[in-house]
């Protein structure tokens, strides 16, 4: 077999040599990479997307690393979008302030910080906030706002930078972060270095158990390495000389956790929902086998179901079109192989998404007065988390009989 480039030899916590996927996606573009209508005819990088699990620590991952440049360097996805995420920011803030309440004014670092929009709530919830963020255009943008933040990787240099500037952090973040860098444990190591004695580390991810249960294997895409349990994070901080001490529950992305990670003989004693979350990974399979492969003959089984619902909506001569072009669209999407001979168009409200396509399958994403103006009888809501809020929003659409389809966890009309 020639030389793959891209391919991970060993596992990215514990560095045990990894063994075969238990889920193949095929071989699918980068998912927030979407291209404009003008380089409709360029050719896209194209990556393996299969999963695996490490059988020493647990850490489910991909089985592919693509490099960060191909995909962060110009990004998309803004966090700021969305009142969901703006009243959860404004809360993690107060949360993080009310675990430091002998602090005047304590540091807080975002690693990852995209838009700022954390780093304003650290400011507003009265902590001193600094960002780190790779994406020129969404750093710049921060800065533009009067939010501190480094246009740089989180690596030794940047450690250096905010101690020098500013001291040591008394709190670091890295939301929906840590499971996109493929050299994580330099992160914890950096982590440790920035962290004051007393300070912690919180990380909040998507949580496996929940999309294992919850069908969530639209989750799956290149910029999330890995899909993290608590066993596996448990397992990578301890060789950094680290422990949690806390786990909260948070429905962002469908179900995640808020995990807090101090230094080993910290200020702060673990919590009881550190064992039971240890315990109920046990009890639920997840360090054994079992449990992926049924994972991955329903996500085939999903895709059968979708693609018949789909030939028989179109078999009708009905049109559908699209809601919400996250990265987990371009998932669904490539996987089940749709085209814009299915689906018409997708609209999305980020304005830096309109006129561009899906990748891969080149569907249009357009503004969503499109959906007023062009309404078609079905619309797929492929940012399902938000369906609530979406259907709220197009509601009025079912006077002219339009059907909503959620496709997770299972494709259902609405």
């Amino acid at each position: 077999m020639e030389h793959d480039p891209y391919k991970r030899k060993t596992c990215r916590y514990c560095d045990e040599p990894l063994g075969k996927p238990f889920l193949d996606l095929g071989i699918q573009p980068l998912a927030n990479n979407l291209p404009r209508r003008e380089d409709a005819a360029t050719p896209e990088f194209h990556c393996p997307l299969a999963v695996v699990k490490c059988r020493k620590c647990h850490l489910v991952q991909l089985t592919h690393s693509v490099p960060a440049a191909l995909m962060f360097d110009d990004y998309l996805y803004v966090s700021s979008t969305t009142q969901t995420f703006r009243t959860h920011f404004a809360e993690y803030a107060r949360d993080v302030r009310g675990r430091l309440p002998q602090k005047q004014r304590p540091l807080a670092v975002d690693i990852g910080s995209n838009d700022g929009l954390l780093v304003s709530c650290y400011e507003k919830a009265g902590m001193r906030g600094v960002g780190v963020e790779p994406a020129k255009n969404l750093a710049s943008d921060a800065n533009r706002r009067g939010v501190t933040t480094l246009n740089r990787y989180f690596g030794v240099e940047a450690v250096r930078e905010i101690v020098s500037q500013y001291g040591k952090a008394d709190a670091v973040s890295a939301n929906n972060v840590f499971a996109h860098i493929d050299d994580i444990q330099g992160v914890c190591r950096n982590v440790r270095e920035l962290l004051a004695d007393d300070g912690f580390f919180v990380i909040e991810f998507a949580y496996l158990a929940t999309m294992l249960e919850k069908m969530f294997f639209d989750m799956v895409y290149h910029e999330h390495v890995c899909y993290i349990g608590v066993t596996a994070l448990s397992f990578l901080f301890a060789k950094f000389g680290m422990e949690i001490f806390d786990i909260k529950e948070v429905d962002t992305h469908g179900g995640s956790l808020r995990v807090f990670v101090q230094k080993k003989g910290g200020p702060r004693k673990p919590e009881p929902a550190v064992e039971r979350f240890l315990n109920a990974e046990k009890e639920q399979g997840l360090l054994g086998e079992k449990v992926y492969s049924d994972f991955a003959a329903r996500v085939l089984d999903f895709k059968h179901k979708l693609n018949r619902m789909i030939v028989a909506v179109k078999k009708e001569g009905k049109s559908i079109s699209g809601y919400g072009a996250p990265a987990k669209a371009t998932t669904i999407i490539n996987f089940c192989e749709l085209t814009p001979a299915q689906i018409d168009y997708i609209v999305d409200d980020n304005p830096l998404k309109q006129g561009r396509l899906v990748p891969g399958r080149k569907i249009p994403i357009v503004p969503s007065a499109h959906l007023t103006a062009q309404p078609t009888d079905y619309v797929l809501i492929f940012a399902w988390n938000f369906a609530k809020e979406i259907i709220a929003k197009i509601g009025f659409l079912r006077e002219k009989n339009v059907q909503f389809i959620i496709p997770l966890p299972e494709p259902t009309t609405v």
